[in-house]
């Protein structure tokens, strides 16, 4: 008995670390990746660049999905993206530094993009495949990425690279530290494929299946629609507290990461004592009153929304991720997660971007943003997207097999 809690200690140990090193590769590229490109000129091709995650949310993730679903195991899957990944930001990294052409370094941001996108979704898949108790594990586990995140930003300050390529590099050798790490995770097994597949089965876009299913196709369209008017978070928010007289504002936004890794951490508990539909309507509910607080357009009201973005991210996307590993079908789950990182990274991330930065435009006036609309109109949003999840989503406490089912020989 005591070596079997030493081993289930020692895989914990195992999926925190890689969590936590993958989450510090992440936010050593897109925390700084504004500042860097501002820095270096690259000011026309800043929208493209960060638009470029979206895009191949819409192709990466689905094709790795069912290739760990059906053809290799997802860590050897892991491991070749990570080290493709590494060398796509090394490479991009080192066009920005020596100011190359604005559409070649569009384009190796774009590669790096197709090769780190389906990482997540993945990484995912590997330790929900290892722990025993999904619902009372995942969630310290998953906090431990978004220590990981905040200690990547804190090590780029740190090496004054903030607006360097440096964090680039830093970044890429983090990515190799994934691809070392890998080698000492168990080799999952993967079913045997088809002899014959389809161009569509090997393109992942047979997970398109899983949406027949009404509780799934209502879950992945509710964390879409939810995405949409958190586009407006991170790009708005820093501009809104300077006004106020806040400086600082990388150090104001951890706030909502620090709430989010205590929200992770009680995630467990909740999710013994309450359906799966009120947790994900209460991450939905703060979401409402998170921009209800910012439209209030005070130092308190902002900060109190900012507190509440961790509440509202974890209970909603976390959730979901744990949907998907209780409801779906083991030979689905790389494509289940992999559908979510579309419908989330790609379909709710392209129309957020583009349609809250055109309601942001609507609300400037000359004598300056109208932030107690924006906020308002983003509040709304959430509102509408909480009255079709409760009106739409019935709850079924058991594995739904997928139809047609998933071919393994």
């Amino acid at each position: 008995m005591r070596v079997l809690t030493t081993i289930r200690r020692a895989e914990y140990a195992e999926l925190t670390a890689l969590f936590f090193i993958q989450g510090a590769a992440l936010g050593m590229w897109f925390v700084p990746l504004s500042s860097v490109l501002d820095a270096h000129g690259y000011h026309a091709i800043k929208a493209y660049a960060f638009a470029s995650s979206a895009l191949a949310a819409f192709i990466s993730p689905l094709i790795f999905g069912a290739m760990a679903d059906r053809h290799a195991s997802p860590v050897k899957v892991l491991r070749w993206l990570a080290l493709a990944t590494a060398g796509a930001m090394a490479l991009a990294s080192m066009a920005i530094q020596l100011r190359w052409s604005p559409w070649l370094v569009l384009a190796l941001i774009q590669l790096h993009a197709l090769c780190s996108s389906p990482t997540w979704s993945i990484s995912s898949t590997i330790v929900f495949a290892r722990l025993e108790d999904a619902k009372k594990e995942f969630g310290p586990i998953r906090a431990m990425a978004t220590l990981g995140w905040m200690s990547g930003c804190w090590l780029v300050s740190l090496l004054n690279a903030d607006a360097s390529a440096v964090a680039g590099y830093c970044g890429a050798l983090t990515w190799l530290g994934v691809v070392a790490f890998t080698f000492f995770l168990p080799v999952l097994e993967t079913p045997k494929s088809a002899e014959h597949l389809t161009l569509r089965q090997r393109l992942g876009l047979d997970a398109l299946t899983l949406l027949k299913n009404p509780d799934h196709r209502v879950v992945f369209i509710t964390v879409a629609l939810f995405a949409i008017p958190l586009c407006g978070f991170y790009p708005f928010t820093p501009p809104h507290l300077r006004e106020l007289g806040l400086q600082r504002t990388t150090a104001w936004m951890t706030l909502g990461q620090v709430t989010e890794i205590i929200t992770m951490f009680m995630l467990g508990g909740l999710l013994l004592k309450w359906r799966l539909k009120w947790i994900f309507a209460c991450g939905l509910g703060f979401g409402v009153l998170r921009f209800t607080l910012c439209a209030i357009n005070s130092k308190a009201g902002l900060l109190a929304g900012v507190l509440l973005h961790g509440c509202s991210f974890t209970l909603v996307f976390i959730t979901a991720q744990i949907y998907l590993d209780q409801r779906v079908e083991p030979a689905w789950r790389a494509r289940a997660q992999a559908l979510m990182a579309l419908m989330n990274g790609g379909v709710g991330n392209l129309i957020g971007y583009l349609g809250v930065g055109w309601w942001f435009a609507a609300c400037a006036r000359p004598t300056g943003t109208q932030w107690p609309i924006f906020w308002s109109g983003l509040a709304v949003a959430v509102a509408a997207v909480l009255v079709y999840f409760l009106t739409a989503y019935r709850g079924r406490n058991q594995i739904v097999p997928c139809l047609p089912p998933a071919p393994l020989g």
